[in-house]
């Protein structure tokens, strides 16, 4: 059976003028290898290792170049052409890789840029990317909770935080209780394993452990006074919605953060705001 988007070895059943024909041995069933493809001295019986995909004009194709990445692998291409249709990437074939508009982020892509993305079939049996790489990451890291990683982030979602990509490949969630600052997709970050799920997929935090994260807090914290003429409009008693928003923190590590600055005598609070002393 041919197979689009894959790496296969095929035997060579046809040769004429323009090139070979290739077969799996499947009845009615033969792809063109153009001439240009086929080794010198090749003959009919020949195996070839080829990859298959649609040409410029839809037709099934064979290739002995080596594509930057096959079907539902995961990995970075460059942005070579931006049109009305999408974005164009080098994938090291004749036919360059079309990116849909509607498989990008709201911040488009532009030409030149490297993203991270995965090769699906589209509804017409064509091989397109998209920057929605969620479906095709593994979840068999060999990370356990407290290791680093590194990680590029994909997408982001008000509900649930940031995606991931840790080296590229794994599956991992910055969870919105986890963030401390505004994602963008194509953002290379540093973060820390918290929790393994049962699936394998990892939950990160770009925060240090509380006894560490403590001084970045109370200098947040320090900073938003500053930055606020000496004064926060809310207390600690403020949602933990408002506490999210505003200071990228949870409210408990708002909390701990705010009771030691008491205890410092840096700071006052009054019935409905936070003073700098």
């Amino acid at each position: 059976m041919l197979r689009i988007g894959e790496k296969q070895i095929l035997r060579i059943d046809k040769q004429v003028p323009f090139g070979v024909y290739l077969t799996a041995d499947v009845p009615n069933e033969r792809v063109l290898l153009p001439r240009s493809q086929v080794p010198e001295g090749a003959a009919i019986g020949d195996e070839l290792e080829v990859f298959l995909y649609k040409d410029s004009e839809d037709r099934l194709i064979a290739t002995r170049k080596e594509p930057k990445l096959t079907l539902h692998q995961v990995g970075y291409l460059t942005v070579i052409q931006v049109s009305r249709i999408g974005a164009f990437l080098d994938w090291g074939l004749d036919k360059d890789l079309l990116l849909p508009y509607h498989e990008q982020p709201r911040e488009r892509v532009q030409e030149g840029q490297t993203v991270l993305v995965a090769v699906y079939l589209d509804k017409s049996e064509r091989l397109c990317a998209t920057m929605n790489v969620y479906p095709w990451l593994r979840t068999d890291s060999p990370y356990k909770t407290g290791d680093q990683v590194e990680g590029v982030v994909y997408e982001t979602s008000r509900n649930f935080g940031a995606f991931v990509a840790v080296d590229s490949i794994y599956s991992a969630l910055i969870p919105r209780r986890e963030l401390t600052r505004e994602y963008k997709a194509g953002e290379v970050i540093q973060a820390r394993v918290i929790g393994v799920k049962p699936d394998g997929k990892l939950d990160l935090s770009t925060r240090e452990k509380s006894y560490l994260q403590i001084d970045t807090d109370m200098e947040t914290i320090l900073k938003a006074l500053r930055e606020g003429d000496g004064a926060i409009p809310f207390t600690d008693k403020a949602s933990p919605e408002l506490i999210r928003e505003e200071m990228h923190m949870s409210k408990n590590e708002f909390k701990r953060a705010v009771g030691h600055l008491l205890r410092d005598n840096k700071i006052a609070i009054e019935e409905d705001r936070i003073v700098l002393l």
